[in-house]
């Protein structure tokens, strides 16, 4: 087996790592901004219901001011009713009254059922107001849990990444660079293992004599996939082989 596997492992350990600690960097922006739009939402939505409750407050004074004026008719009406000479005209004044007071009626009504939908309107603006609140204090702990979170990801980040560096110093510079090339196409899945015979990436069968070879403790070749073109390693006898080894190190252990 060539010494530099046990490295290589351990490269490829450390880029799992990293991409999945640089994913989750990359995924807490995105909490941040849903956070923010949920909060942004909720604050839309109370200022749509104080619209309401505004626009519900005008109308109820637009029917009072009718049911005012539908009175002042009626009033007119009266006062004129004992003034007229004549029946007809006199019936006329009180057709006019009624209608004017049926008019009033109708707006009274009106105002009632403003009322109601006012008190409605009341209603929601306190509760979006409370829930506002509520999500205000929830999610500013979420926020800064998050902050902190993307902190100690990073601080894990920079540190795996500078123990990448120091592992891609230990391996000969060949084989870093056919893992390095590797790596671009299958990232992570730079090195595939040899279990029962197959590349346990691709699932292609190796050839006995290779398996032999990888296997072995004195044939330090390279050996990849040639389906998939990842370099093969077998766990026997590296099982536990120690990766910050040297590579001389390795080839010896």
């Amino acid at each position: 087996m060539n010494p530099a596997i046990p490295q290589m492992l351990e490269l490829q350990r450390l880029d799992q790592t990293t991409a999945a600690l640089r994913a989750e960097l990359e995924g807490m922006p995105k909490r941040l901004r849903e956070a923010d739009a949920k909060l942004n939402g909720e604050r839309v939505a109370v200022v749509s219901a104080k619209e309401v409750l505004t626009q519900a407050l005008a109308q109820r004074k637009k029917l009072e001011l009718d049911v005012q004026q539908w009175k002042d008719r009626a009033k007119k009406y009266r006062e004129q009713s004992s003034s007229v000479k004549t029946n007809e005209a006199y019936k006329a004044l009180q057709h006019e009254i009624a209608s004017a007071e049926g008019e009033a009626a109708k707006a009274e009504d009106h105002v009632l059922e403003q009322m109601m939908a006012i008190e409605e309107a009341e209603r929601r603006v306190k509760r979006l107001e409370a829930e506002l609140k509520e999500s205000e204090q929830s999610i500013a702990a979420e926020k800064k849990q998050i902050e902190e979170q993307f902190a100690e990801k990073k601080k894990g980040w920079e540190a795996a990444t500078a123990e990448r560096r120091g592992v891609a110093k230990k391996i000969a510079e060949a084989p870093l660079e056919l893992y390095e090339r590797i790596a671009k196409k299958h990232p992570g899945t730079a090195l595939a293992q040899v279990r029962d015979g197959q590349c346990k990436a691709c699932g292609l069968r190796a050839l006995p004599h290779t398996v032999q070879l990888l296997e072995s403790d004195t044939d330090e070749e390279i050996f990849r996939c040639e389906s998939c073109g990842r370099i093969l390693y077998s766990l026997e006898p590296i099982a536990h082989a120690a990766p910050k080894e040297s590579a001389t190190g390795a080839a010896n252990s």
